[in-house]
């Protein structure tokens, strides 16, 4: 094994991204101007007077995203319009020149102050981009940047993630902004070190499409030149023209194999989000009230992101009431029913595990069965091939397995295989590549009470600190 292999091994996630990794799934919340214009992309020209969503209750948007199991919340404050969902005080463009509330609103506020009272982590987008503010194309602008962030970092409570775009589209003079990346980092740093940053940013890395389009083998562990891909222009945003949200880029399929990172100066820890829309479009249009997502491409997108080291970012636009429409409300709490049956029962809860070698006493392999996720089974350093054998204690049907490294230590397993004792013999039912934060297995049912995983490819040594049996209700 190479040197870079074993240091590739021992990449770390900071404190910020773990947590941001065991949120899992998360709602993406785009409303604004646009909602009412019935755009996509907003040209900084409209009145703000056109922002009356007259039943807007947070509430419900916090209800919904509970209902399908989300366990966070990012609102646009800011998209490429440049109208403002705070007043804040260093622009006219905003809510409190909209006839909402009768321009005394804050719906940052309210959205985050729901947030906290339901229990959802609460995040911000906003849009570095801004085709109505006159600074934009001058340094005046990257300070304005600054000051809004400043806003929303320091009176909505804890944030968990800033969530940046690179669109970089001309302002109202026809210029293009060169934006201050660093700066606006330094300014999240300080005021909120808790917070990831995302897409355009250090802690977290785009997936590469809004289609919902998934890897299979989504390493955690890439070159560190990709924390600068979407901050590159020609890398980003296009003007919509209804493709670019549907399309996949099969030249990053593969970012983090043994190939991949060969001969890279650098690597760094930067997993992945998948976000895509439960409709088309990102805002609300009513002419889509009838293409909304349907269960199983919604399931698929879970199993594959969740299920497949990724976090999951789906979009629910708030409709004209300032509700999210009840045909995606249905669809939410459809999808948080399936989940919830699916896993609600571990299987493997009073299992017992054995594997051909241990660390030591603190990491047998019964630490995969205890249900802590800061305990985990590894064999001693630099094994890098291991079986564990886990005896269910009776005969069990299940269709789903769930396994977990302790990535706090590293992304090690690049290949595995799951057997089952079958009439004295083993048979393979599944195997997978990477596992990374967490893995789902899904197959055809099958009946045993002997279970086998084998290690077959890994760097270093492997963890695997959860190993959890399901059989999903169909």
């Amino acid at each position: 094994m190479s040197e870079r292999i074993r240091n590739a091994a021992q990449i770390v996630p900071s404190a910020r991204q773990v947590a941001w990794q065991e949120l899992e799934f998360y709602s993406f919340i785009h409303f604004g101007v646009n909602t009412f214009t019935d755009k996509e992309w907003g040209l900084g020209d409209e009145d703000p007077a056109i922002f009356n969503p007259r039943e807007f209750s947070a509430k419900q948007w916090v209800d919904v995203c509970k209902s399908a199991g989300m366990k966070g919340l990012i609102l646009t404050c800011k998209h490429h319009d440049g109208f403002c969902l705070w007043p804040s005080a260093y622009t006219e463009y905003s809510v409190k020149n909209s006839t909402w509330r009768g321009g005394n609103g804050d719906l940052v506020k309210e959205v985050a102050d729901a947030c906290r009272e339901g229990g959802l982590a609460f995040g911000v987008y906003l849009s570095p981009w801004d085709r109505h503010d006159q600074r934009y194309g001058s340094s005046l602008y990257n300070d304005y940047l600054k000051n809004q962030l400043r806003e929303l970092l320091t009176h909505y409570g804890d944030i968990f993630c800033v969530w940046f775009d690179g669109a970089c589209g001309e302002g109202p003079n026809g210029l293009k902004q060169i934006y201050d990346w660093d700066g606006y980092y330094e300014v999240i740093r300080e005021l909120q070190p808790g917070a990831v940053i995302s897409v355009c940013g250090p802690d977290v890395r785009w997936c590469g499409n809004e289609a919902g389009h998934t890897r299979d083998s989504e390493w955690s562990v890439v070159p560190a030149e990709l924390q600068d891909c979407e901050k590159i222009q020609e890398e980003s945003q296009h003007v919509d023209d209804g493709e670019f949200s549907k399309r996949t880029n099969s030249r990053d399929e593969n970012l983090g194999s043994r190939e991949a990172i060969q001969g890279k100066d650098k690597l760094t820890w930067y997993p992945a989000e998948v976000n895509t829309s439960i409709r088309p479009g990102w805002f609300y249009h009513a002419s889509e009230d009838d293409k909304v997502r349907n269960l199983e491409e919604l399931l698929d997108i879970y199993y594959k992101s969740v299920g497949g080291n990724s976090t999951f970012l789906l979009n629910l636009p708030p409709d004209q009431r300032g509700l999210i429409h009840e045909n995606d409300a249905k669809r939410m709490a459809e999808l948080g029913q399936k989940i919830k049956s699916t896993f609600q029962h571990n299987l493997a809860a009073n299992a017992n595990a054995s594997a051909t070698e241990a660390l030591d006493e603190n990491h047998d392999a019964n630490r995969i069965l205890d249900g802590d996720k800061n305990t985990y089974w590894c064999p001693k350093e630099g094994t890098e091939h291991a079986v564990i054998e886990i005896d269910l204690i009776a005969e069990q049907a299940f269709d789903r397995i769930v396994l977990k490294e302790h990535i706090q230590s590293g992304q090690r397993i690049e290949k595995l295989r799951m057997e089952y004792l079958h009439n004295g013999s083993w048979e393979q039912f599944s195997e997978c590549t990477i596992v990374g934060y967490k893995r789902i297995l899904k197959f055809p049912a099958i009946t045993a009470r002997h279970i086998r995983l084998t290690i077959e490819q890994s760097r270093w040594c492997p963890t695997i600190s959860t190993l959890e049996v399901y059989l999903s209700s169909h």
